[in-house]
């Protein structure tokens, strides 16, 4: 019960952002050495100018982050902010609380 993300709501319900959009959209301002109000779930690599070495770091900083494990395939998907956010809700969603013995207990 602690984990409300497997709602499908990725986003939050209204106009704010889930927790764990807005430290996905902070890892990817400070990576890029941007101002986090100018990074949003609607912006595009090109935009923001992330080439492809950028995107490596950013999943490098978000798996340390979110103590999770980007899947070699999903990087090659990965084109906007937006691929970023839901993907790293979907890992976090199916992590385990605590680790597989706290589980369950």
């Amino acid at each position: 019960m602690a984990n409300d993300l497997t709602t499908g709501d990725l986003l939050a319900a209204g106009p704010e952002p889930s927790d764990v959009t807005r430290r996905v959209l902070r890892i990817i301002a400070d990576n890029q050495r941007k101002d986090v109000s100018l990074v949003t779930t609607e912006s595009t690599f090109e935009e923001l100018g992330i080439d492809s070495m950028d995107a490596v770091n950013i999943v490098f900083a978000l798996e340390n982050e979110f103590n999770i494990n980007v899947p070699d395939e999903e990087m090659k998907n990965i084109r906007s902010v937006r691929d970023i956010v839901e993907g790293v809700h979907k890992l976090v969603a199916g992590k385990p609380p605590d680790g597989p013995e706290k589980a369950a207990a």
